[in-house]
């Protein structure tokens, strides 16, 4: 293995590399070093579960099916910005056809890091046009006048408001704090919260405030990621808080449907719709037939564009930003299901 790391501009002129944040391409590009392999070698199997992605960077590289090569890749090429093959287990092995230099990244931190991309910037804008300027206990009648509640079966709610906990909270204590992992979801009950995300070149960006109703603190447990905002008492105040297990089970599981392929085929076929929340780049090297690519961090800004009275079959490569897209198009009433295990999962779109 090459000592020499990569930098941030090498980095972004690979897919879906390209996508990321500056800041989040310089942190994987310093968690990242060039590697070599002999000529004959194989950089990974048929059958292979490794979840990481391999980029070529220099030389040639064969995949391979069996015996039989499909394809050949050139280092510098348009194939080698993207992962060979990435689907998981192996679908083709990847054979040297020279010596090559190429990287690695791990495919569930990458997942995770374009989830927060997508997502951060956005959220509490979104959760800023929800507010609701009731005031004293109003925040329950809030909460249940929104179309992600109308999803959620009675026996649910009735134990959700039973695990619900109230706290009294005074001006300028933290509640949760950019970079923690997410263990609550929130909902304000009195007062006013500000919410400010911190960026390198400016720190304490005002991004919301957020009023009686307002809720905080989803998409950290929905795609497992670290809190991409922090979330401050502007005023003395309430809030009502909810654990990540019980969020989990009594209202993330609700409003999420998982389907296999087969059953998302019959949904499309059925007059449904794929609906594929991958950055461009991704989309464009596969999707399904007829998918529309709506990526996950514009999705809150083109629910106009969206048919209410069609489903939505949900896709990314994992199942991560689909898990995240499908929440909130079902907070907003849209009838959406996930392609189970993501779309790097099948033999065949």
């Amino acid at each position: 293995m090459s000592s020499r790391t990569l930098s941030r501009e090498f980095i972004r002129s690979f897919s879906p590399l390209s996508g990321l944040k500056p800041e989040n391409q310089s942190e994987l590009a310093a968690k990242t070093a060039i590697q070599m392999l002999d000529a004959g070698r194989y950089l990974f199997k048929q059958g292979d579960t490794d979840r990481r992605n391999f980029y070529l960077v220099r030389g040639s590289v064969e995949l391979r099916s069996g015996d039989k090569v499909l394809m050949p890749i050139s280092g510098g090429s348009d194939e080698a910005r993207h992962p060979l093959a990435p689907q998981v287990p192996r679908h083709l092995s990847a054979r040297a056809s020279t010596d090559i230099e190429y990287f690695t990244i791990d495919r569930d931190l990458l997942d995770i890091l374009l989830t927060w991309d997508q997502t951060g910037s956005f959220q509490v804008g979104e959760i800023q046009a929800r507010e609701n300027e009731a005031h004293g206990d109003d925040w329950m009648t809030a909460i249940l006048q929104t179309k992600a509640f109308h999803r959620i079966p009675p026996a649910n709610i009735q134990t959700l408001f039973m695990r619900m906990e109230r706290l009294a909270r005074r001006q300028g204590d933290v509640i949760i704090r950019q970079g923690d992992q997410g263990d609550f979801f929130y909902i304000v009950a009195a007062g006013r919260c500000l919410v400010t995300r911190e960026v390198p070149s400016n720190k304490g960006i005002k991004l919301a405030e957020l009023g009686v109703g307002a809720s905080f603190g989803e998409e950290a447990l929905l795609s497992d990621a670290p809190r991409n905002a922090t979330v401050t008492m502007l005023t003395p105040g309430a809030l009502i808080r909810l654990a990540k297990a019980d969020f989990n089970t009594l209202l993330k599981e609700p409003l999420q449907q998982w389907v296999s392929l087969e059953q998302a085929k019959q949904i499309t076929a059925a007059g449904g719709q794929w609906l594929d929340v991958r950055l461009p780049s991704e989309f464009e090297r596969l999707h399904p037939d007829g998918a529309v690519n709506i990526p996950l961090y514009s999705l809150r800004m083109k629910f106009e564009t969206l048919d209410p009275k069609r489903r939505y079959v949900v896709c990314c490569d994992t199942g991560r930003r689909s898990s995240a897209g499908a929440y909130i198009l079902s907070e907003r009433g849209f009838d959406v299901c996930v392609l189970k295990d993501g779309l790097a999962a099948q033999t065949s779109i």
